[in-house]
């Protein structure tokens, strides 16, 4: 690995990007100078101030925990420049234009630090250009660096070499932004709007056409665009509005100008109903309409023959829904080519003209067609690459069918598709032994940067070698325990295999006799699968219990789940929870009994029992209180653990979710030690060694917890009181009172005097059984019916 360390960054630039950038660079422990304009009076860094209380405003949030804002300090271009000098990377994110950066590149380059690396966040403006504003010791240190708006979420980023910079300042850049931002790095092309834009625009300016051209509507073209074909919801009009149809006419301008020679250009120009929006403000998302705007809870979008908007209730026709269901891509897009009806010719010639111009550029935008490929799903959220759903339908069908248009005048350009796409030898243009490029016509393997061998899975394209899945040990049908020889063959990896991580009867059996087959035969066990880690309780079969009447059973289930939480607990060898995405109910006490946690950054935490009127009782109950009386044990008043369980029975009786793994380690989910990563496929390289360093650091169990002092009555009564003022308030439900309560009683040891000396199964027993008698309630049951029936929480 790389030794190349970043320590200070600044950032130029704190509008909307450079403030965000500043925020993931801050959730990843990295101190930041955001720089802006001086003010003429009042605070000179009012406009960073202004821009940085906007952070806390911003949904989805930037910061992954409040605190990380302190590690940006605001700052502006007149009075300290010469701080510069102290950072190790500059980034600069103002304005996409070109006079203006390059007017700020020669303000700065005298407080630049020797080694430090310049790079500009530009959406597609000329590196090489960008470049020549600098004095040539910096041009070595230059490169593009582009990230996907919201900078914290989205995957990609595209770093775009000049014709000076140094191959080693990219590949520390590239190991950097992997494992210390979480990155998905594709290296593009200097070439206008580079990878991903360039495609992704292309693909909406060919849908803004072919809805123009059959007469669809927004929202209709927008329900045959979103998930459907592995699209995001936000599918064609709603992405635009969310990205900015402002930002969306720079790019197309961006286009527009730069391609004169593109065969595709004369459609490198917005709708006069899109200008006309941006002229009157209606710029998306951010100005409250654009295609789409809400009016009171409706949703209304642009009605372009009426010149208005109108209710929004576009929707599949049932004959074209019938053609999408079809399994095979192949025969998918044979039907939809053969079908007259318009919605089927729009997805047809849709993805026609995508596979079309991809194949036409790919030599002159990308390195290889993995790259496009990754491109567009890190950085558009398409499920697969235009060339991997080519391949995947049969790659020669699909380049007949595509050329047949061309010849026939139904496609968007005459251009013939390339030599290399018509081989009749050809099958995809990935293979086991990597991706074709069109600019060397070879095929080219994966990077071989070391940074990637912490990714044991990362993601794959359609045809590519796939992954080794393991030396599989035992199983049954809720779980898998394997182990991986060429990583540590003394680790065994747990893994869930029920729908959505469900932990239904066969998962708990599963998982206790993994434990123990790997306590007999393992150094350390690592519970290790695709996001979600675990959505709790097997729902369906608890409703389906309790309309059958078997309350003994279900009591029995919830003690076995407790001993199962235990059984990670207590294991005689250090047990990993690598976590990625839902960690809730049940899933979330796994993680809290386990002995070491590695959680990806983006992991959603959470008990959230009280949403279906019940409380945690997988011993998450039990393992809060025991955790409000060990913070009581540093103060003078070790019995008083009141004051500890407050906050704690506010996340359990409100169901919050921590919204990151920094949030979940202060709601307590989590402990301060566990590793928090920001690159999710690297959980299970790390979750591995941390299990090898616990065993070969001589790992033993916690010692059983006893003697554990409880709030007992008086803290359930001072919940109480907080409770009525509620009820009586019309804030809750006498359900929700309840429920409330039922959580206040477990947390508080139950009904005993407070100071009372309770052990570990004592306050187990206390959780089963008011988890027991809410389950048998009417409004607890209605609650999980309407959850497994709506996807939504009932308030009864």
């Amino acid at each position: 690995m790389s030794k190349f360390a970043v320590k200070h960054v600044a950032v130029l630039g704190a509008g909307v990007m450079g403030a965000q950038i500043a925020a993931h660079l801050a959730n990843a422990g990295v101190p930041v100078l955001l720089y802006d304009l001086a003010a003429a009076e009042g605070d000179r860094n009012g406009a960073v101030r202004k821009a940085m209380a906007g952070l806390a405003k911003l949904e989805p949030a930037p910061l992954a925990g409040a605190a990380r804002l302190a590690l940006i300090t605001p700052a502006n271009y007149d009075d300290d420049l010469e701080r510069l000098r102290g950072c190790d990377l500059v980034i600069e994110a103002i304005a996409e234009r070109m006079d203006w950066k390059t007017a700020l590149y020669e303000r700065i380059a005298p407080h630049v630090a020797p080694d430090a690396i310049v790079a500009s966040n530009t959406s597609g403006l000329s590196i090489d250009a960008l470049a020549h504003a600098l004095p040539e010791s910096l041009r070595e240190r230059f490169c593009g660096i582009h990230f996907f708006n919201p900078p914290r979420y989205m995957r990609l980023v595209e770093i775009i070499a000049a014709p000076h910079t140094r191959p080693p300042v990219l590949d520390d850049l590239e190991t950097w932004l992997t494992t210390r931002l979480g990155k998905g790095v594709i290296r593009a092309l200097d070439t206008p709007n580079f990878v991903a834009n360039r495609i992704g625009v292309f693909s909406i300016l060919a849908a803004m056409h072919h809805t123009e051209r059959l007469g669809l509507g927004f929202d209709e073209v927008d329900a045959l665009t979103g998930p459907r074909i592995g699209r995001p919801k936000s599918a064609t009009y709603r992405t635009a509005d969310v990205v900015g149809l402002d930002t969306l006419a720079h790019v197309v301008g961006t286009m527009e100008q730069n391609l004169p020679d593109d065969p595709w250009h004369r459609y490198f120009r917005l709708p006069g109903w899109l200008s006309a929006l941006i002229a009157r403000g209606a710029l998306g998302q951010k100005s409250g309409a654009g295609v789409y705007r809400k009016a009171g809870r409706e949703i209304q979008v642009l009605d372009l023959a009426a010149q208005d908007y109108r209710p929004s209730a576009g929707k599949l026709a049932d004959e074209v829904a019938a053609l999408l269901k079809e399994r095979d891509p192949g025969k998918r897009f044979a039907a939809l080519r053969a079908s007259a009806h318009p919605q089927a010719r729009f997805l047809w010639s849709l993805f026609r003209d995508i596979f079309h111009y991809c194949a036409a550029q790919l030599g002159s935008v990308a390195g290889n067609a993995r790259d496009l490929d990754l491109a567009m799903r890190w950085g558009f959220g398409w499920s697969q690459g235009p060339f991997e759903t080519w391949q995947a339908a049969g790659w020669q069908a699909i380049a007949q069918a595509v050329a047949e248009d061309i010849a026939a005048g139904r496609a968007m350009s005459d251009t013939p598709l390339p030599a290399w796409a018509t081989d009749p030898s050809r099958q995809g243009v990935h293979t086991p032994e990597g991706s074709y490029s069109a600019r060397d016509g070879k095929l080219h393997p994966r990077s071989a940067l070391p940074v990637y061998r912490r990714q044991l899975y990362p993601e794959r394209v359609y045809g590519e070698a796939p992954d080794s899945r393991g030396e599989t040990l035992w199983q049954n049908e809720g779980v898998r325990l394997w182990r991986l020889p060429e990583a540590d063959p003394g680790i065994a990896i747990l893994s869930l295999t029920s729908k959505m991580h469900t932990i239904g009867g066969e998962v708990l059996d599963g998982i206790q006799r993994a434990i123990a087959l790997a306590e007999r035969d393992f150094d350390g066990l690592v519970i290790w699968h695709e996001a979600p880690f675990a959505v709790g309780a097997n729902l369906e079969q608890v409703s389906q219990a309790c309309a059958a009447g078997q309350w003994d059973m279900l009591e029995a289930m919830v003690e076995k789940f407790q001993r199962t939480s235990l059984a990670f607990k207590y294991a005689q060898i250090p047990t990993v929870a690598a976590v990625q995405g839902m960690a809730l109910g049940g899933g979330c006490e796994f993680l809290m009994h386990a002995s070491h946690r590695v959680l990806a950054l983006e992991s959603y935490i959470g008990l959230v029992e009280a949403g279906v009127g019940l409380i945690p009782a997988g011993g998450g109950s039990k393992e809060f209180a025991a955790r409000a009386a060990a913070l009581a044990a540093r103060t003078a008043t070790p019995a008083e653990v009141f004051p500890y369980l407050q906050p704690v029975f506010q996340t359990i009786a409100m169901a919050q979710v921590a919204k990151s793994a920094l949030e979940a380690v202060q709601a307590g989910f989590a402990r301060e030690h566990d590793i928090v990563l920001f690159h999710p496929d690297e959980l299970l390289h790390v979750a591995l060694a941390q299990a090898r360093a616990a065993a070969d650091a001589g790992h033993a169990p916690a010692p059983p917890l006893t003697g554990v002092p409880v709030a007992g009555r008086a803290g359930i009564a001072n919940f109480e009181m907080m409770l009525v003022n509620m009820r009586e308030g019309g804030m809750i439900s006498a359900h929700d009172y309840r429920v409330a309560r039922s959580a206040a009683v477990a947390l508080c040891g139950g009904e005993v005097d407070a100071g009372t000396r309770v052990d570990e199964e004592w306050l187990l027993a206390v959780e089963r059984r008011e988890f027991m008698a809410l389950l048998r309630t009417p409004e607890t049951q209605a609650r999980i019916r309407h959850t497994l029936d709506t996807g939504k929480p009932l308030r009864n």
